[in-house]
């Protein structure tokens, strides 16, 4: 793997970069000093593996955990910090993982062995990301809905801001998510998608369509109890009888 060093600290990138050469496997491909630089490197040399201090000037590590949007290339995140109270849940939690300072190398190696299962995974390692990204801010008492959905265009990956997502429409086992600009695939089921939006203003109007209600812009009755919706980009979905009861009381709220 390809990995790719970043840390305001001159020091903390060699203590790093000699215990991952120590370790093998690993090939250093570039050091960042801040966020911005980061993000312009991630951008231009597509490293396999991030290793990121969470602790910087200017723009954090978790800053640039927010701005990573994913592209054709999904590296893996490590946050490395010398604090453990940025050892947030979302980290804890698997979505990626973090190594306190100094690092011991049994557990380097284990976020190691960590990464290179979610690297093998593209999708799986962007909703990941997507997790982390919505957890930031957040107690374990209170856990924030996703707020981030992955979508694929051709062979890319992206995270998406689910306010932009105007509904998810299934096509047999193929999900689409449809925006204003752009359609893409999803890597999961209506159902399970459903659930993962609890909390957001997301509806299920048909077995095959769920909408996003801040998109509705237009609703006229059609036969048999059911209705045309017309949502802010111009497509048209029927909302079934079952539904339309339930979509008339949401959008009265």
């Amino acid at each position: 793997m390809n990995a790719l060093i970043v840390d305001d600290e001159p020091l903390a990138r060699q203590i790093l970069r000699e215990e991952l050469v120590a370790l093998g496997g690993i090939s250093i491909i570039g050091e960042a000093e801040d966020g911005h630089s980061a993000l312009a490197a991630i951008a231009s040399r597509k490293p396999d593996l991030v290793f990121l201090d969470i602790q910087m000037p200017g723009m954090s590590g978790l800053d640039v955990l927010r701005a990573y949007n994913g592209g054709e290339h999904i590296p893996v995140f490590v946050f490395v910090t010398a604090f453990d109270e940025h050892a947030l849940p979302a980290l804890e939690a698997g979505a990626v993982d973090y190594l306190l300072k100094p690092v011991s190398q049994p557990r380097l190696e284990r976020a190691l062995d960590k990464a290179r299962r979610l690297y093998r995974h593209p999708a799986g390692s962007l909703e990941a990301i997507a997790r982390a990204q919505s957890a930031l801010g957040s107690s374990p008492a209170s856990p924030a809905p996703l707020r981030r959905i992955v979508g694929r265009f051709r062979k890319e990956y992206y995270l998406l801001d689910a306010e932009e997502v105007l509904a998810f429409q299934a096509e047999g086992e193929l999900v689409w998510i449809l925006t204003r600009k752009q359609k893409f695939l999803a890597n999961q089921t209506l159902k399970a998608i459903q659930e993962k939006l609890t909390g957001l203003r997301f509806h299920r109007i048909h077995r095959n369509a769920l909408v996003n209600l801040d998109h509705i812009r237009k609703m006229v009755p059609l036969s048999s109890g059911r209705w045309l919706l017309t949502l802010s980009g111009g497509q048209e979905f029927v909302v079934s009888k079952r539904q339309a009861h339930a979509v008339e009381g949401v959008l009265n709220c």
